[in-house]
Order: structure tokens, then sequence, then C-alpha cells
């Protein structure tokens, strides 16, 4: 077996300057607002927003804001591929509910499992974060190899 290593896509300087700034926003967050930086944690919480209290739900309301205004900043800032997605709509809100299904019965994402639940020493982190990451490797085995 032949691996192509596509090395013209391969950006250690700026994978490591955006797990710095994933180290800072959890690390802040967790030091600021005393919360651990699950995206499916805060979005969830977001969902139940009638019985989430004003001032939690603020935070998170900006936390969010502030995903999907870096991403439209970073966006206009530097040249970026144009995306063309083949699958239906249908096909991906059923796909996004399937991750939030799984998230919600794994307690958690890998933001929440990977990045602060190992930093804490948590062995439930440490099991799903396996999982998902054994789950990734054999999906990506059989989908490029084929079954």
């Amino acid at each position: 077996m032949i691996i192509d290593i596509a090395w013209h896509q391969f950006t250690p300087v700026a994978s490591l300057i955006g797990g710095v700034l994933i180290a800072i926003s959890a690390i802040s967050l967790l030091f600021f607002q005393g919360r651990i930086l699950g995206i499916s944690g805060i979005l969830g919480s977001m969902m139940q927003w009638q019985s989430t209290p004003q001032g939690h739900l603020r935070w998170r309301i900006f936390f969010i804001a502030g995903i999907l205004l870096s991403s439209w900043v970073y966006n206009i800032g530097f040249l970026m591929p144009i995306l063309q997605i083949e699958s239906s709509y249908s096909s991906l809100i059923f796909a996004g509910l399937l991750v939030g299904f799984g998230t919600r019965m794994g307690s958690g994402c890998t933001s929440g499992h990977a990045v602060c639940g190992i930093s804490r020493l948590s062995i439930r982190s440490l099991i799903a974060t396996f999982s998902f990451m054994l789950s990734g490797f054999l999906c990506a085995y059989l989908f490029f190899h084929g079954i």
C-alpha cells in the first residue's frame, strides 16, 4: 500500500497557533467562568434556554457568536477555497442530528472530552476520546479501502 501525503496541505505553524488559541480559550473559560469548554454542552444548554438562568445564557450566546464571527473574519482575511457540498440539505440535517444524538449519548464531544477532559485526568474522557479516535480511524480506513 502506498500512502500519498499532500505536503502542500501540511500546516504545522497554523495548526500550532490554532491549538494554542483553543488552549487559551479553554483555560480562560475555566478560569473566568468555571465552565468546561465543551461545544455540545454549551449548545445543548442553549437549546434549553427557558430553564437556563439569564447570566448563564448570555456568555454562551457570546461564545457561539465568537466562533461564528471569527470564522467569518478569517474568511475575509485569507483566501479560502470554495467548498462544494454535493449532499442534499436533508442528508446534512440528518447527519447533524446524528452527531447531536451521539454527543448527548457520549456525554460530550471532542472539545469537552479530548481538550478539557483528558487535561483534567478524567478516565471517562480518556475512554471517550479513545473511542472517538478509533471510530474515526476505522471509518477512514473503510471509506478509503472500500468494504
